[in-house]
């Protein structure tokens, strides 16, 4: 047990942890595309691991899962939003795909309104056109007109970020839901979907298969699984224990994490209009962050 006073230092660390593992994802997914494994069948091969460590220690979740059709639909939504953000990660460049993911206010106003018949409050609206105008200036190229998504990494930051906006979304109606239920979909939903997907892009020709005769990428596969499994306790042992608004401030540690990474692993180069834009962004997010309620709705 772990002593009362310190708890919540336990928890901010716990969630620290968890952003920081998703903040340097991009570079063993790169490292095991270099070994020939896409990136969609990373995903699936470690959540799929994942996945059958989850349903020996949670035998209820699995029963949960085959009977409860909400829970499918959340394993759509995590599964569409790992296999576009970890594709994107090895497609794009890592601080653009980030920052395009975290174009989460927008798409969450939009998808809680809809689904859950939310109202667009003032605050809403603006926290949206802020991060509209950071992706904008992200996106911007002089003499390129509009501003708009013009690379596969781009376009997978967005529908990355929609569909996680979409999983936000669905966790808000199931909050009476066990944990072990919803943490066995997301998982399950993460290895099916990208094997789905990359099953199909193979068929027409556009990725190849994982070179099963040449394994080279499987022990760093195992490995990826253990740490975002762990990763995956962090955050599953820090959420429950800090205020809504406090897990969402510390989560956005993951892009000044990618950022750094980034230049200083990836050699890539921090452009002013990417920075100027990302500040807007994760401004945005932060604003949201701080606007949630204990309950984890926002004004």
């Amino acid at each position: 047990m772990i002593p009362a006073p310190f708890q919540n230092s336990a928890a901010l660390l716990a969630l620290f942890f968890n952003a920081t593992i998703w903040g340097l994802s991009w570079w063993p997914l790169r490292y095991l595309a270099e070994r020939g494994l896409h990136g969609l069948w990373a995903t699936a091969i470690v959540f799929l691991i994942g996945s059958l460590g989850l349903a020996l220690i949670w035998r209820s979740a699995v029963t949960r899962l085959l009977q409860d059709r909400s829970m499918w639909v959340l394993a759509l939504a995590a599964g569409l939003t790992n296999a576009c953000f970890n594709w994107g990660l090895t497609a794009g460049e890592v601080l653009r795909v980030v920052l395009l993911f975290y174009l989460m206010p927008v798409w969450t106003m939009l998808l809680a309104r809809w689904l859950l018949g939310e109202p667009i409050t003032a605050g809403a609206s603006l926290r949206a056109l802020l991060a509209i105008a950071g992706a904008a200036t992200v996106l911007w190229e002089p003499g390129a007109g509009v501003p708009w998504p013009t690379s596969l990494g781009d376009w997978l930051g967005v529908i990355g970020g929609a569909s996680f906006a979409w999983l936000n979304v669905q966790l808000r109606g199931l909050g009476e839901t066990p944990a072990s239920a919803r943490a066995l979909s997301m998982s399950v939903g993460s290895a099916v979907v990208p094997a789905v997907v990359g099953g199909v892009l193979a068929l027409v020709g556009m990725i190849s298969l994982p070179p099963l005769s040449s394994p080279a990428w499987l022990p760093g596969s195992a490995v990826l699984a253990v740490i975002l499994l762990v990763a995956n306790a962090a955050l599953q042992y820090g959420a429950p224990r800090l205020p809504t608004r406090v897990t969402a401030i510390v989560m956005l540690t993951e892009v000044p994490v990618a950022a750094l990474s980034s230049v200083l692993i990836g050699g890539e180069t921090l452009r002013p209009q990417v920075l100027v834009g990302g500040a807007l962004i994760v401004i945005s997010s932060l604003a949201a962050a701080l606007s949630m309620r204990s309950r984890g709705t926002s004004d």
